[in-house]
């Protein structure tokens, strides 16, 4: 599958984007105007509940086809691409020897099989675990290599290099074992405050080794000096030598895609679930998001990551049960079903005539990390519709946003400017929910594919068009426009937003039950 637009000036830069389900080519000028994207799909196999892998072997086969897509669309040839950004999965980690051949499929990032590993690492209590709230996640990477040492020992010995995602593309890309600051800062528990990588962690859990099995050199996101190998550039179809600028964790280079470049900027990227991304020039530690990393993204800064397990997804289990109705007159009129319980929500006043949603659907990721916790709808009466159900479902999604943020702030985070991106985007009114619910104006980006354009500024970066992700957020992000806040509707979000705060703490303090 592939999409082009009308073809402005070069030179391009290719942003690839190797996700969950699909790997997306995507060229963009220097201005960060898309003019072409390709995509592959990735099948994903699951051989016992909770596990998830993928063949590395997929991913350059899938790249490679998106690739061609994508120059075809907009009818590019190789000396016309200027350099070669990555963004991948995080979390995704592969067994290999020396030239990147795997000893077993991928455990994808999903893949939860180490749970019992990442509490034995948590139970240490090692200082450094002070960056992650105290807590690893099964997904990461210690846990993972720590699984294929207890259970598969002849995989995790004859593997000279235990790895994620973005470091095999990496190689396959360049011939060059490297790491990237971004991934072993966020999710491999390393810390340049601390002097770099968790010795005393890794020797407490018997994993001393694995030091040895990771590549020696660590490259800031998109920096490096690497250039495309002959061979990559042969099964590419672009130019040997061009610049390929180090990869990053696929949410993190869509951040920056977003232009959340500098001390302040919070990027809000809304789908299935919400990803928040937050800026800041001092460690935000002792709140209740995931984690603070320092020099993840933009050298000098750390990025705090929070999020909400469920919101679009809420959205879209009301339209599967309940809006029969209105998918049947979306239909009549060809428009989506979105669109239309949209109008009934706008036609709703703020804080929904008194109903309170609980967006815990699937848990609290943050700020409560309450995996227990479930979703509520409280206040019904006969004279609430669809249109007062689904406005309060938006309503939450944004005051538990509001929450992360206040929880944040009572750390030390200061927010200046907030960017939202993803499916979220797409409805006028969601946006505008939020930006009453935070009180604060929402920068909307013009590109919806921030993944793949936040890799094609790391291209710009390596090949020195722009000085750093601040020149290049200027230049590339482009805004479709801001959302400013009602301010008449300020009253009843703050009420609200006490009540959904409240409503949690009655649903899950027994105490507060009698």
């Amino acid at each position: 599958m592939a999409k082009s637009n009308p073809r402005p000036s070069g030179p391009y830069f290719l942003g690839l984007d190797v996700g969950t389900q699909s790997v997306r080519a995507g060229f963009f000028d220097g201005q960060g105007v898309a003019v072409a994207f390709g995509v592959s799909g990735l099948e994903t196999t699951y051989p016992r509940p909770g596990w998830a892998e993928q063949d590395p072997a997929d991913w350059w086969h899938a790249a490679r086809k998106a690739v061609s897509l994508a120059m075809r669309a907009a009818g590019l040839t190789a000396d016309q691409v200027a350099a070669i950004g990555l963004d991948c999965t995080a979390c995704t980690v592969v067994a290999c020897d020396l030239e990147g051949r795997p000893s077993r499929k991928a455990l994808l990032w999903m893949d939860q099989r180490s749970a019992l590993e990442a509490e034995t690492i948590s139970q240490t209590r090692d200082p450094v675990l002070r960056y992650v709230s105290g807590r690893v996640s099964p997904e990461w990477m210690l846990p993972k290599a720590l699984w294929l040492k207890r259970n598969e020992p002849d995989v995790y010995q004859r593997s000279p290099r235990i790895v994620e995602c973005t470091d095999w593309m990496m190689y396959q890309l360049t011939g060059e074992w490297t790491l990237s600051l971004n991934h072993v800062a966020v999710k491999w528990n390393y810390a340049r405050p601390d002097g770099g990588w968790p010795v005393g962690l890794l020797k407490g859990v018997g994993l001393e080794e694995l030091l040895g099995k990771w590549p020696e050199r660590i490259v800031p996101l998109g920096a490096g000096e690497a250039g495309l190998s002959p061979r990559a550039a042969g099964e590419l179809g672009l130019a040997p030598g061009i610049p390929v600028a180090q990869g990053g964790i696929d949410a993190y280079l869509g951040m920056l895609g977003l232009g959340a470049t500098q001390d302040g900027d919070v990027a809000v990227v809304v789908g299935s679930s919400t990803c928040h991304l937050a800026q800041s020039k001092a460690g935000v530690l002792g709140s209740g998001a995931a984690g603070c990393y320092p020099d993840a993204t933009v050298p000098g800064l750390y990025t705090l990551e929070a999020g909400q397990t469920a919101t679009g997804s809420i959205l879209d289990w009301y339209r599967r049960h309940f809006a029969a109705d209105q998918t049947r007159a979306a239909e009549q009129r060809g428009d989506s079903v979105y669109a239309v319980l949209d109008e009934l929500a706008a036609a709703v006043p703020a804080g929904s005539d008194g109903l309170i949603v609980r967006d815990d659907w699937q848990g609290n990721r943050s700020p409560y990390k309450n995996p227990a916790a479930r979703g509520a709808i409280v206040g019904l009466s006969l004279a609430h519709g669809p249109g007062h159900v689904f406005r309060a479902i938006y309503e939450a999604t944004a005051c538990g946003t509001r929450h992360i943020l206040a929880d944040a702030a009572a750390h030390g985070l200061a927010v200046d400017r907030i960017f939202l991106g993803g499916g979220g985007a797409k409805s006028s009114l969601w946006l505008q929910i939020h930006a009453d619910v935070l009180q604060r104006p929402i920068h909307v980006p013009k590109e919806s594919e921030a993944c793949a354009l936040g890799s094609a500024m790391a291209a710009t970066i390596a090949a020195g068009v722009h000085a750093d992700w601040d020149q290049a957020a200027k230049a590339m992000v482009q805004f479709e426009r801001e959302v400013e806040p009602n301010t008449a509707n300020k009253a009843a979000y703050d009420d609200l937003f006490d009540r959904y705060v409240s409503l949690y703490r009655r649903l899950n303090e027994p105490a507060l039950l009698g």
